[in-house]
């Protein structure tokens, strides 16, 4: 078993933002060849963005080739279509409606391939919603995710784009599923999935906790816990980690190595299920103890008795991380203002989260993230393109060619 499973796919990747983009550095790192379709003259809009979107484009698309295709322009559109038979999939987060005035919808492209795989990324799935524009951020609000995780009365999108990234997930899932029917029926399809049902996934348990239990559910910083020291504690000077204590072994283990020998005395404090009940008193007696103690003191006494623990980190704090450095779990990515060309930095950014194999292999980085078209004289010559062809497509702007 190889890190590259995916070797010998293609994929056609029509995209911006993050789901798309996810989806397709999915296939990528895992082998297929993926090629950016980016829409000519501008590319991507992805690589203007600032604030909060600067890094998108440069940590959604190392290991992809950029074809840049003014795909408003019939000529464009046929460039295209002479692609789809050597594909084995599209993917495309474009807005609903999109890809069919661009005449590159599945009903489009599925004649011209009949093994072609369709993926679909969009904001709902089939039905009275399916029309609307949608963005992680909306459908957190809508699908109660934000209401969860903030306090009361206080709703608050995740700190990540987790449903544009789950949502890619599940589009791979699925694509992988049809290339398995399509090993046994030699047809291909359209897939779809979707940000509002994926952000809905994730209330599975909240609504069967309502089910189970005929109470409402509380958001996540007032909610009713299943163990007594689930906790974030502050230690000396600004120190803060988090502790877990999930068994009654774990209990025993705790109370021991930080001398709580009051604690474990006390009757009330038997089970996880009597030290729920005390939280109000207990919670504030550990934290008095552990504030008077430095936070590596803290750590190694946890790590000692083998409790769940982490330090409250920050984003910066994973360049550095020693797993991460100890297991490839950063790649050199260039990172620049604009993806792509002058001017840019190299930055350790996470590698896919997956192993392979005994030799527990990690996918990795083959190519940094494209400047605009930097592979279109390249990947139509592949397609059959002759020279003469290519040259006249981007003397008369049909395409980008930056190689």
């Amino acid at each position: 078993m190889t890190a590259t499973p995916l070797a010998g796919l293609r994929v056609l990747e029509f995209s911006h933002t993050v789901m798309g983009p996810t989806a397709g550095l999915l296939f990528a790192e895992l082998g297929a060849d993926v090629i950016k379709v980016e829409l000519a003259p501008d590319g991507d809009r992805t690589r203007r963005l600032g604030g909060f979107g600067a890094g998108f484009f440069a940590g959604f698309n190392r290991d992809k080739r950029s074809l840049a295709v003014d795909l408003k322009n019939p000529e464009g559109q046929a460039v295209l279509h002479r692609l789809v038979p050597g594909a084995d999939i599209v993917l495309e987060n474009f807005g609903p409606g999109t890809m069919e005035k661009l005449n590159c919808g599945y009903e489009h492209l599925a004649p011209l391939n009949e093994r072609l795989i369709f993926l679909a990324l969009k904001g709902y799935l089939a039905g009275p919603y399916e029309h609307r524009p949608a963005l992680d951020e909306v459908v957190q609000f809508q699908s109660g995710l934000a209401w969860m995780t903030g306090p009361p009365g206080q709703p608050l999108r995740a700190g990540a784009s987790v449903i544009d990234i789950m949502g890619a997930m599940f589009g791979v899932i699925a694509v992988q599923a049809a290339l398995r029917e399509r090993d046994a029926t030699g047809k291909g399809q359209r897939v779809s999935s979707s940000l509002f049902e994926s952000a809905v996934f994730l209330m599975s348990t909240h609504m069967a906790g309502m089910a189970a239990t005929g109470l409402e559910m509380r958001p996540m910083p007032a909610r009713r816990g299943a163990w007594a020291i689930y906790e974030v504690f502050k230690t000396a000077g600004e120190g803060q980690l988090f502790i877990g204590v999930t068994s009654d072994q774990q209990w025993d283990r705790f109370v021991e190595e930080f001398g709580l020998q009051e604690l474990a005395k006390d009757p009330r404090l038997v089970t996880n299920v009597t030290r729920l009940d005390e939280r109000d008193w207990l919670i504030p007696a550990i934290q008095e103890v552990l504030i008077k103690l430095p936070q590596k003191e803290v750590e190694e006494r946890c790590e000692r008795c083998n409790v769940s623990w982490a330090p409250v980190a920050q984003p910066a704090d994973l360049f550095e991380d020693p797993h991460l450095l100890a297991t490839k779990g950063l790649v050199d990515v260039f990172v620049s203002r604009f993806g792509g060309g002058d001017g840019g930095t190299y930055a350790g950014l996470p590698a896919l989260p997956m192993e392979f194999g005994a030799n527990r292999d990690r996918p990795g980085l083959v190519r940094q993230p494209p400047r605009i078209g930097e592979h279109s004289a390249e990947i139509l010559d592949e397609a059959g393109f002759s020279a003469a062809e290519i040259e006249d497509l981007s003397m008369r702007g049909v395409i980008v060619n930056a190689d």
